[in-house]
This record gives structure tokens, sequence and C-alpha cells, in this order.
């Protein structure tokens, strides 16, 4: 990897990258050279080192990029989304990651709480939107992700949930249980 090949990976829009990333925006052919090489950059400053073969521009990296870094496939759900979003008034600092494994970890100062779903749901890709360089459910998306999670959540407010949406999403889950559960919040938020 040469100086050029690490100027052209910071040069990207993304703020963090795996070594995977890196190899394959390089041309490089040997890992453990390229290892090194990454090694070489950390140690000058060039590169941020995060978390074993996570690497960033510098310290102000986007958490939620990283978040879908940490695990890939994933995509920020849950209670991050519904508190961006009004659903649930409590502010929380850890990030909410949907994954294909359950693990909290805190990485640079920051909590990160993956949930595991089932592969059909974690790559399906209806109200999963791509913004900037992560994934993140839609309102309706992390609302049924929570449905689906748990079984008695109390949501503040349910007013700006689309509900044909989320009777349209439904059948990713393939869930009896959820499904009742879903029609109770529906008849709650009409006479809310």
């Amino acid at each position: 990897m040469q100086k050029s090949s690490i100027l052209n990976i910071l040069r990207k829009g993304n703020t963090v990258f795996t070594f995977k990333d890196i190899l394959l925006s390089s041309n490089e052919t040997n890992p453990d050279l390229l290892k090194r090489r990454i090694h070489y950059y950390v140690k000058n400053r060039e590169l941020y080192p995060i978390r074993k073969g996570i690497y960033a521009k510098d310290k102000n990296y986007d958490r939620m990029e990283l978040a879908n870094k940490i695990y890939t496939p994933s995509y920020i759900s849950l209670e991050t989304v519904l508190s961006q979003e009004g659903v649930v008034f409590q502010h929380y600092e850890q990030i909410f990651v949907v994954s294909y494994l359950t693990r909290e970890i805190t990485c640079d100062g920051q909590k990160y709480g993956f949930r595991k779903v089932k592969d059909r749901i974690l790559t399906n890709s209806y109200g999963i939107e791509k913004r900037d360089h992560y994934f993140i459910a839609s309102r309706e998306r992390a609302f049924l992700d929570t449905v689906y999670l748990n079984k008695n959540y109390y949501f503040d407010n349910l007013s700006s949930i689309d509900w044909d949406r989320c009777f349209e999403m439904l059948p990713i889950y393939k869930n009896k249980a959820m499904e009742k559960r879903l029609n109770s919040c529906h008849k709650m938020a009409k006479h809310a």
C-alpha cells in the first residue's frame, strides 16, 4: 500500500474503515504487509484505531457508521430510532443495532447494544434506509423490530406511526404473537 493508496482511502466520504475496506481499496496482495503499513499510519496518526481491525480518519468519526462496521450485516434501529422519532421520550446514550447476534460492547467510550433477529428479517431491506454511510431503520421498521423483540414494551407516542406501512411490513417477521401485539398497539393508538 503506497502513500497514495492511504490518501485515496482518507478522501472517501466514509469516516470509518475496516481492515477489509482498506485491503479492497489498496492493491496490496499481502495482508501481513498491509497490517504493518496500517500500523505505520496509526503510529504516525494518519489513521485512528477504534477497535481491532477498525480505523477512522480521526477521533471525529460517525458513531452510527461505526455501529454498522462492528458487526455486518446490521442496521441502526430500536430505541435509537424511536427516541429520535419521538415514539419514546427516554433519551438513550447507547446506540441500538439489529444484527445477527446479541452483544453489548463499549467501543471508544460509546456503548452499543446489538440485538439478534432471524436472518430473513435482518437481510430484508424493506423499511431500511441508507443514510450517509450507514443503514438505519425507518420509524415503522424500528417500531416493528421493538414489538418483535419485546413482549411488553411501553411506547410513549404512537400518533406518528404509519399503521398501513406497519401492516405492510408485518409479513417480514412471520410471527403470530407479534401480530397480536401489533394489533393491540394499534387499538391503543386509535383510542388515545
